[in-house]
């Protein structure tokens, strides 16, 4: 009996493993309210809140990794979000936000995920590559909405802004590269997919339970 191989570029099989739940995550009912310019400005501040807890996590196992001979590779400080992050919400909810902001209860168990995956660099990567390389790509569909519904072009904004990184198809090309080259067997790159995989549902997780205020959110 022959097994089959892929010989696709990981880069390549992750992408297409995780396309599906992926578009679920692009066309859940938030993001269609969002991106089709339907919230007021405090409905897309939920999701801002949502994202300093997560990338907390993240950017926490990120200082956890960096000197890990794999997982210090996804390593970079040019992507670092909390900075901006924390710049948004001084300007969405207000000086005192810190003690205004608690996470949702999908964000809690997203924040955990990450903090358990990231004990073994494939799972750190995992959740790294779902945010960022997101980010760099289709989040600046978002950045446009900002800029176009509420006129948020820098506080408020940053978060989507990546002036660090220089040509974003360059950076995600050599961000690819590193996947691809990546010492993991296929066992291993099959354990990285489906934590990608976990990572996308609770992005997803995130966005429903957000989807619960809509009618709260929605722009007369």
């Amino acid at each position: 009996m022959s097994v089959t191989t892929d010989t696709r570029p990981f880069s390549a099989a992750l992408r297409a493993s995780t396309l599906e739940v992926h578009d679920r995550a692009n066309y859940s009912a938030y993001m269609r309210a969002l991106l089709g310019g339907e919230l007021t400005q405090d409905g897309y501040t939920q999701l801002a809140i949502q994202y300093y807890f997560v990338y907390g996590a993240i950017e926490a196992a990120s200082d956890a990794m960096a000197g890990d001979p794999v997982g210090g590779e996804f390593v970079f400080d040019e992507l670092r979000r909390l900075p901006n992050i924390e710049r948004d919400l001084a300007h969405l909810v207000g000086p005192d936000w810190r003690s205004a902001i608690t996470p949702l209860a999908s964000t809690q168990a997203y924040v955990d995920r990450v903090r358990e995956a990231s004990s073994w660099a494939g799972g750190y990567v995992a959740h790294h590559y779902t945010r960022y390389l997101g980010d760099i790509a289709g989040g600046q569909v978002i950045r446009r909405t900002l800029e176009q519904k509420y006129g948020l072009t820098q506080a408020g904004a940053l978060f989507y802004h990546f002036d660090g990184i220089g040509s974003a198809p360059r950076f995600r090309d050599a961000y690819r590269a590193k996947l691809d080259n990546a010492p993991w067997d296929e066992a291993e790159r099959a354990r990285v997919i489906d934590e990608a995989l976990v990572a996308f549902e609770c992005n997803v997780a995130v966005f429903d339970e957000l989807a619960l205020r809509l009618d709260e959110f929605r722009a007369e």
